[in-house]
């Protein structure tokens, strides 16, 4: 049995990580074929098979730790109060992940959807007095998250011409105030 954290698993593990998200940065997910990842992780597939058991299990663990970071760091924001400081984090901690931070959320894709899903899950106000609450509280997070998803990809579309702070300051007004003369 192989110890987990053994510095030869670890090492493993982190260069099939670092080549998956590369490739995560270059193509599409479906495109992605084990045969390639572990070419450039520079691994056997029986190696990649030791510690994964498909790329979905491995995308999987990276939507899930993406989420918990995302997590731990507003942990201490009320959602929606706080809404202005979260939208704040979400666009530091997506430029903090750099190119996969910008594929994650351009993405069309099933990538960003585990991860908002789990993100809007385990930390939005259950706060319902009522049985249709919970669709008032889905429209809510559903403009917040779309909202906020809009306003980044535009940004990063149009090269992130906006500084860092004024498009935290563009979205945050435009998310909780909207437009007002």
């Amino acid at each position: 049995m192989t110890n987990k954290n053994d510095l030869r698993v670890l090492k493993t593990k982190r260069n099939i990580r670092e080549a998956f998200i590369e490739m995560l940065c270059e193509m599409n997910y479906e495109e992605i074929t084990v045969k390639e990842l572990t070419a450039r992780a520079m691994i056997n597939r029986k190696t990649f098979y030791a510690h994964y058991d498909s790329l979905d299990n491995l995308l999987e663990e990276l939507q899930h730790e993406t989420a918990q970071k995302f997590i731990e760091r507003t942990k201490n924001m009320k959602r929606p109060r706080d809404i202005d400081k979260v939208t704040r984090e979400f666009f530091i901690f997506s430029e903090e992940l750099g190119k996969l931070g910008e594929k994650l959320n351009s993405s069309d894709s099933h990538l960003r959807e585990k991860i908002q899903h789990e993100i809007m899950t385990q930390t939005w106000e259950k706060k319902l007095s009522k049985p249709d609450d919970i669709f008032f509280q889905n429209v809510i997070t559903s403009f917040v998250a779309q909202g906020t998803l809009a306003i980044y990809r535009q940004w990063t579309a149009d090269g992130k011409k906006i500084p860092l702070e004024d498009i935290i300051n563009l979205a945050t007004d435009l998310i909780c105030h909207g437009i007002s003369e």
